[in-house]
């Protein structure tokens, strides 16, 4: 296994490898999760100054999956309203070694053309090789700040934090 001080460089996601969730709670039922199954991004990791880090991704916010089609379109029209808005993203603004393998991400994120800072992002490299990292974590957000939301009676029935969750694969490429 290789240590994150020796990680520097450019690295692009795996697709294959990786996850990007998320969980809301209804409060007619438990937890209802979901996933987007279209995204990108990039990543460059300074080993030796992981203040100089930096990641970037977008997902294709149509790609929301949630195992229950209607939901999907209902989500896909009056939540996020793809037909304007077809793309989610996010780019770190600032990165922070927590100790030995947890790092605190900050960064901008945009849902429906609204962009806001999200910190507080806690991940942890779960795997290291000499062309590939593997990260984990999660962050709640109140969907409310980026107008994710249909009409007063959703607004009452879906509680406004959700919860994201993502395990993430990178790699150079080589």
């Amino acid at each position: 296994m290789t240590t994150f001080s020796e990680l520097t460089g450019d690295y692009r996601l795996d697709i294959a490898r990786t996850t990007l969730g998320f969980v809301a709670r209804h409060t007619m039922s438990s937890r209802v999760p979901g996933h987007f199954d279209d995204f990108e991004g990039s990543v460059h990791l300074d080993g030796g100054e992981p203040s100089r880090s930096s990641l970037r991704f977008s997902v294709k916010a149509a790609s929301i999956d949630t195992g229950n089609s209607r939901r999907d379109d209902q989500l896909r029209g009056a939540f996020l309203d793809v037909e304007s808005h077809p793309a989610i993203t996010f780019a770190s603004t600032g990165i922070r070694h927590l100790g030995g393998t947890r790092f605190e991400v900050a960064g901008d994120l945009t849902i429906r053309g609204v962009t806001n800072p999200v910190r507080g992002i806690v991940v942890e490299v779960v795997d290291t090789a000499t062309s590939r990292v593997a990260f984990a974590g999660s962050v709640t957000i109140d969907r409310h700040r980026w107008g994710v939301n249909q009409n007063f009676a959703t607004r009452l029935m879906v509680a406004s934090k959700v919860t994201l969750r993502f395990t993430v694969e990178v790699t150079t490429g080589r």
